[in-house]
C-alpha cells in the first residue's frame, strides 16, 4: 500500500523542489503538498478508503484546512461522522472550536503532512478539551521529523500511509 500510496502521491505532483519555509519555521529543500493532491476526487476517494482500513474509531476529525477533506473522505467511506476543528475561535455564530459531536467517542485526527506535530497536538488537545478520546493520528505524510516523538508524549500513536523517505529523492 506505501508504495501505491507514494506513486499516486508523486504521480500528482505531490513534492516540490527549492528553498521552503514550512509551517514549524524549519527550512527544507522540498515541500510536500499533499493539500492540492487532495483535490482531485479519485486521490481522496482512495486515501479515504485507506485510513478507514487502518483504523478503529467512532468519529473522525480533522484540523483545518489540510485535515478537512480528509476527514469528510474518511466518513463517507466509514458511514461515520467527522468532526472539524477550527483554528480557534470565532467570534460570531455559535462558540467553540470544535464543530461536530466528540464527547466520549473514539476520535480518530487525521492530517496532511506532519513534521514538528503542531497542528496535530493543537487538534489532540482541542478534541480532548471537548471530551474525546484521542489515541490515533494518521497524517498521509509523516517528514519525520518529530510529529511521533511529541505525539508519544501525549500517548497517541502516529500512524504514517507514507513517510517522506518514500517520496523524496535522496
Amino acid at each position: 500500500m506505501v508504495n501505491d500510496l507514494a506513486a499516486l502521491l508523486a504521480s500528482h505532483g505531490a513534492v516540490k523542489y527549492g528553498d521552503f519555509t514550512l509551517a514549524s519555521g524549519a527550512k527544507s529543500r522540498y515541500y510536500i503538498d499533499v493539500k492540492t493532491v487532495l483535490t482531485r476526487p479519485g486521490v481522496l476517494s482512495r486515501i479515504g478508503a485507506a485510513i478507514t482500513e487502518m483504523a478503529t474509531f467512532d468519529v473522525v476529525a480533522g484540523v483545518a484546512v489540510g485535515g478537512i477533506p480528509l476527514a469528510v473522505a474518511v466518513a463517507l467511506e466509514s458511514h461515520k461522522p467527522y468532526a472539524i476543528i477550527r483554528k480557534g475561535e470565532k467570534g460570531h455564530g455559535q462558540a467553540g472550536v470544535i464543530v461536530g459531536d466528540v464527547s466520549g467517542k473514539r476520535t480518530l485526527l487525521v492530517e496532511d503532512v506532519t513534521t514538528s506535530g503542531g497542528s496535530v497536538l493543537f487538534g489532540i488537545r482541542a478534541l480532548r478539551e471537548a471530551g474525546a478520546r484521542v489515541d490515533t493520528v494518521v497524517t498521509v505524510v509523516d517528514r519525520e521529523q518529530g510529529a511521533g516523538g511529541a505525539l508519544a508524549a501525549e500517548r497517541v500513536d502516529l500512524v504514517p500511509l507514507v513517510r517522506a523517505r518514500d517520496l523524496v529523492d535522496g
